[in-house]
């Protein structure tokens, strides 16, 4: 890689980091832990037994031994093992303003690697598109996400139909232990129930779906040509007429209205994002409805 590539690379990264480190204080102090569940319950301490304790706990060989009864203790696992499955085909290179929603997807992973190094969780991270791109097993420590963060900056986007199955069967395969899971996809290509479904069985499975506004609203700007940046083909169309700009929104609501209902078929959870908007707004919604389904 040329030199200058290089400084500007680290720069990205500076910038990132510094965005992800701010907003994890601002944003997900307190918050993460109390929505993202271990993988179960740890053994903590032995204590005697006490009338109206569950007689099911007693540690049998603790009490064979002291001739007291003892019961087992435990508390919630607080250890995650996060992973952050990153979209990278080439539609992620659209964007209409400051944003593309590749550069969205970067910041929205460094912030949740991030908050998970601040607990201690270990990250790891798979990048993928038509197939599996990288792979990097889960780890502990701020050396392991700034790699990360370097990784996901100088990804090159990749052309190809994305197939989200390829991705989370090969979760499936590499990640036996249930895991936090964000896939983060603008989900354009079809959403695959049945891959989300296993997947969501197996690990807390977050679905972040990245938009931006004008894949839902045509401008009034007259004849304009549309690429798709994975396949390549080309639609022209004359925007100056109501009907044409109408049908265009009616199919992305269309597609938008489709795609949560899968996610909520498969169990999954969804936290959608865009390039025109504060994510703050919708990762507090998503706060408040993790945090009421577990009270």
């Amino acid at each position: 890689m040329p030199e200058q590539n290089i400084v500007e690379l680290l720069k990205k990264v500076q910038r990132v980091q510094i965005v992800a480190n701010r907003t994890v204080n601002d944003l997900m102090a307190g918050q993460y832990k109390s929505v993202f569940r271990g993988r179960g319950m740890e053994f903590d301490e032995v204590r005697e037994y006490q009338p109206g304790d569950d007689v099911r706990t007693i540690d049998w060989n603790v009490t064979a031994r002291t001739g007291t009864p003892f019961i087992k203790r435990f508390c919630e696992e607080r250890e995650l093992t996060v992973l952050l499955l990153v979209d990278v085909s080439a539609s992620g290179v659209f964007g209409s303003g400051r944003q593309s929603k590749l550069d969205l997807a970067v910041e929205i992973a460094a912030l949740l690697m991030v908050s998970a190094l601040k607990n201690n969780d270990k990250v790891g991270l798979l990048t993928f598109g038509q197939e599996v791109v990288d792979y990097f097993p889960p780890r502990k420590g701020k050396t392991n996400v700034l790699r990360l963060i370097r990784q996901l900056i100088s990804a090159e986007p990749v052309r190809g139909e994305t197939r989200i199955e390829s991705a989370l069967d090969y979760l499936n395969r590499v990640q036996k232990r249930r895991a936090v899971v964000f896939l983060i996809s603008d989900f354009l290509a079809p959403a695959a129930q049945h891959a989300l479904s296993v997947a969501g069985r197996r690990h807390d499975l977050i679905a972040v779906t990245v938009a931006d506004h004008r894949e839902e609203v045509l401008p009034d700007v007259g004849f304009i040509t549309l690429q798709d940046a994975e396949t390549g083909g080309q639609v022209e169309l004359d925007t100056r007429h109501p009907r044409v700009r109408a049908l265009f929104q009616h199919r992305a609501d269309t597609r938008a209205g489709r795609l949560s209902e899968t996610f909520k078929k498969a169990g999954v959870d969804q936290l959608a994002v865009r390039t025109d908007e504060d994510y703050s707004r919708s990762f507090r919604r998503f706060f408040r409805m993790r945090e009421r389904r577990f009270r």
